[in-house]
């Protein structure tokens, strides 16, 4: 079992990446609770509240490949530095929001500051833990709070929002960011970029998060423009061709693409961003609506509904650790096959949800079985994206991956969203906005076995670390005469 260094003890760094990922998947589902007091306060309309979530997923998942590109380029403990007091000041700023375009900016830039920190953390964990039992773990742990963060942003959100305000979910970064801050400043050594010469490719980058941002507008606005439109019609056309302009610069520019288009030739790398843009999509619609559905159907406050999240966020937690465990003996490959198959039966589950239901009948079952699953999938996804990666192009592959993901939030979210509010209409009746939401929930489980579809098609089979140690140390025996 070998770690590279890269400059401190591996454990203070993965310790220092720990914390810094589970600051940022809280930001992920923080405001999901206070959704609905973040409408009254601050003037959001039905639709345009998921500006609130999309603002932050678009530049988080727009802008995590330059995210990626520049830690390679310049160093992982510089642009982690630097996205960590973008976020912590962003924090700041949307807590004090007056307006929807306020809060909406403020969001935005808090993405910007998340895609420099998340792939320079990962990146910087890929290559302290190169392979064996050492990445699994570390892996393994890396999901965990990951999916605590998640999770238990929840039921922070719901606390902060019923007893604080909802203005708090954005302030609670802000100790995180300068703890987190000083953790690295302290703990990890800056050490010489992993690839020199060149600059990242801002114009890729643009291209990428404009034409993602008019995709996600342009859904979206089909609550008020229909698909056949001229405005829609136009948003979406203009949206594709902004993508695919991303696309021929990536192949003919002569500096260094945002984006090697042939880092998807890796099967690995195919496959996991196809596995992370499905799930990322499933799960972000799914704790938007079941969220909604504890609020608006079943009349419980943001505290309570808050702690009903409790149980999603300990079997995340649970199914990380099952993960640890399992990836020892099952190769990657089957654990996003079993994780896949279990979210999908949870997300179908709460997909029976009811306007007279309860916790206890409509909630707790599904999500004990969906967060077991979820955080199965976590460790063994992200393991398998960086695999056979070179190790100038970690940082970028770590920021295509958490890009997949955002993206997908952000596209599911839109997709789902309007699905949902196509089928409740304009009626706010308990019932109404039941069959939209469990229409979105029932979506969700689709997307998830679309997911595992991409797993057995797409990833090879590979051999469990434990076995393959054991094959490379039968290897490296001496030959004798």
């Amino acid at each position: 079992m070998r770690t590279h260094s890269v400059g401190a003890r591996p454990g203070v760094i993965l310790a220092a990446v720990a914390v810094v990922q589970f600051m940022v998947s809280l930001d992920l589902s923080v405001v999901n609770v206070g959704l609905p007091q973040i409408a009254v306060g601050v003037g959001f309309s039905a639709v345009g509240l998921t500006w609130v979530i999309h603002a932050y997923a678009l530049t988080f998942g727009g802008l995590l490949l330059l995210g990626g590109k520049a830690a390679d380029r310049y160093g992982r403990k510089p642009v982690l530095l630097l996205g960590l007091g973008l976020f912590g000041l962003a924090s700041f700023a949307g807590g004090f929001a007056q307006e929807p375009g306020h809060l909406v900016a403020a969001r935005a830039v808090q993405g910007v500051g998340a895609a420099a920190l998340a792939p320079a953390a990962l990146a910087l964990l890929a290559a302290t833990f190169p392979s064996g039992r050492a990445r699994v773990r570390a892996f393994g742990i890396w999901s965990a709070t990951n999916a605590a963060g998640g999770a238990f942003g929840v039921l922070i959100g719901g606390l902060l929002t019923e007893y604080a305000s909802w203005r708090w979910v954005m302030f609670v970064n802000v100790p995180m960011s300068a703890c987190a801050l000083a953790m690295v400043w302290r703990s990890v050594v800056a050490g010489p970029p992993p690839v020199r010469g060149g600059r990242p490719d801002v114009l890729g980058a643009v291209l990428a998060t404009a034409g993602m941002t008019l995709l996600v507008f342009g859904i979206v606005r089909t609550d008020r423009y229909s698909w056949t439109s001229p405005i829609t019609v136009t948003t979406l056309a203009v949206a594709a061709a902004l993508l695919a302009a991303f696309v021929y610069v990536e192949r003919t520019t002569t500096r260094e693409p945002l984006l090697r288009l042939g880092l998807f030739a890796n099967r690995s790398v195919a496959g996991a961003n196809a596995y992370s843009l499905l799930v990322g999509a499933a799960m972000a619609s799914s704790f938007y609506f079941a969220s909604l559905y504890l609020q608006r159907v079943l009349g419980i406050g943001p505290a309570l509904t808050g702690v009903e999240f409790l149980p999603f966020a300990l079997g995340v937690v649970a199914g990380s650790v099952f993960a640890v465990k399992l990836g020892y003996r099952l190769a990657p490959r089957t654990l996003l096959v079993i994780g896949g198959l279990l979210t999908a039966t949870g997300l179908a589950w709460f997909g029976l949800i009811s306007s007279d239901g309860s916790f206890t009948t409509d909630f707790l079952g599904p999500s004990i079985v969906a967060s077991i699953g979820f955080g199965l999938c976590l460790g063994p996804l992200v393991s398998t994206a960086t695999t056979g990666v070179a190790p100038r192009e970690v940082g970028t592959a770590s920021g295509l991956l958490n890009s997949s993901r955002q993206i997908g939030a952000s596209l599911g979210l839109a997709a789902l969203g309007t699905a949902a509010h196509d089928r409740t209409g304009h009626a706010v009746t308990p019932g109404a906005l039941n069959d939209g939401y469990a229409l979105g929930l029932t979506l969700d489980a689709v997307l998830l076995v679309a997911a595992v579809l991409v797993a057995l098609t797409v990833l090879r089979r590979t051999s469990p670390p434990a076995r393959a140690e054991q094959a490379d140390d039968r290897d490296s025996l001496p030959v004798r005469g």
